[in-house]
């Protein structure tokens, strides 16, 4: 219970609070009213950088969401060509993740990175289609136990300013693992082959824990 209330909080997360905390206080000196909300912000604030435990399936036959937030689309296209795999067919799940979700994002799979990339955009609203591509992003390549590519994207958003990566090429991870974070508004693509989805449109994902596809 004690957890639920209180959550871990992601180390990105400290600074912030102390600003909102600090801004509450000389709010609050100016009329009461202002620190009152200075006061929701600074909670909202909280936990807006919760980092809960998820406990994973652990089986390498499905995948599991990569982000909370609600789907927003599923279909077939090419790969991301900022990979070199646009003349791939994969399946593509959209996750789209408000202020109010946790926005610590996990692995599908065990695998190791292959390739991290970053690219610099735009920040328009992460629901939007053209996010995919003209958004600042951040694409990682996993290599999973079949030898197959898996591709999990961070997508910054409207609000969103920077993508915390907390992996490196070459490094080994399993099925939930942090990959890092988006602060405020955001989106993660995954892309992925040989796999059947198991989610749909508005459903409501849970990182690390939902089944988002599989074999």
């Amino acid at each position: 219970m004690f957890e639920k209330i209180f959550p871990k909080i992601h180390n990105e997360g400290y600074k912030f609070i102390v600003i909102f905390v600090f801004a509450t206080i000389v709010l609050y000196f100016i009329h009461g009213f202002l620190g009152f909300v200075g006061l929701v912000l600074s909670i909202w604030c909280y936990y807006f950088f919760r980092d809960p435990e998820r406990i994973s399936i652990g089986d390498e036959d499905y995948l599991t969401s990569p982000a909370d937030g609600v789907v927003l689309q599923v279909f077939e296209t090419n790969g991301p060509k900022e990979l070199g795999l646009e003349d791939r067919k994969f399946t593509k799940v959209s996750i789209f993740m408000n202020v109010f979700d946790c926005h610590v994002n996990r692995i599908p799979c065990s695998g190791k990175i292959t390739e991290i990339l970053y690219k610099p955009g735009k920040f328009i609203n992460a629901s939007l289609d053209k996010a995919s591509e003209d958004n600042e992003r951040n694409y990682y390549k996993l290599n999973n136990t079949f030898g197959e590519d898996i591709i999990v994207v961070q997508i910054a958003g409207l609000v969103a300013r920077r993508i915390v990566t907390e992996t490196s090429v070459d490094q080994d991870l399993k099925q939930g693992d942090r990959i890092g974070m988006i602060r405020f508004g955001s989106r993660a693509d995954l892309y992925f082959e040989n796999y059947k989805p198991l989610v749909k449109v508005d459903q409501k994902m849970i990182a690390g824990e939902t089944l988002i596809a599989k074999r």
